[in-house]
């Protein structure tokens, strides 16, 4: 399950629950929010292969840029070495293989920026999204500890 949609589902259980009358707190069903919890933790691993994909595609993009940057050195040798017996095409063949290779290597270098930027935004939008999730179970933790511990030490309480 996508993490944002299960973040969405805490924010939905959190604005559904129960307000404390005179706090800023809320009664949060505890068994949906453990549930929406276990399911967070079984998402993170799912996200993370995200990730994962996002940087095998970068790489491979990146080898076929170099491989397709060799073919072109190739392709450039082979037409240089075939008019080595005339100077002026020799010395023709030489620049347009430096103007491919250039082109090559630009290339390739657009590729791995665009591919790098893609995976730190990707990586930092899901960094943020995980720390505001941990921080609202964090919150919602304490919040019923605190509510527990209230309960423990209010005097009109009856013993069961």
């Amino acid at each position: 399950m996508d993490i944002l949609h299960l973040v969405d589902r805490l924010e939905e259980l959190v604005n559904q629950s129960r307000l404390v009358p005179f706090t800023h707190n809320v009664l949060i069903n505890e068994d949906r929010l453990i549930d929406i919890i276990d399911q967070m933790r079984v998402s993170v691993p799912d996200e993370t292969k995200k990730a994962q994909k996002v940087l095998a595609d970068r790489d491979r993009l990146l080898a076929q840029a170099t491989e397709e940057a060799e073919r072109y050195k190739e392709i450039a040798r082979r037409e240089r070495d075939m008019m080595v017996d005339q100077e002026q095409i020799v010395q023709h063949a030489r620049i347009r293989a430096e103007q491919i290779a250039e082109t090559a290597r630009r290339e390739a270098a657009g590729i791995v920026g665009e591919s790098d930027e893609y995976a730190t935004q990707t990586l930092a939008t899901m960094e943020t999204e995980i720390m505001r999730v941990l921080q609202q179970v964090r919150n919602g933790i304490l919040l019923l500890r605190t509510q527990r511990g209230n309960r423990d030490n209010d005097p009109d309480e009856p013993d069961a």
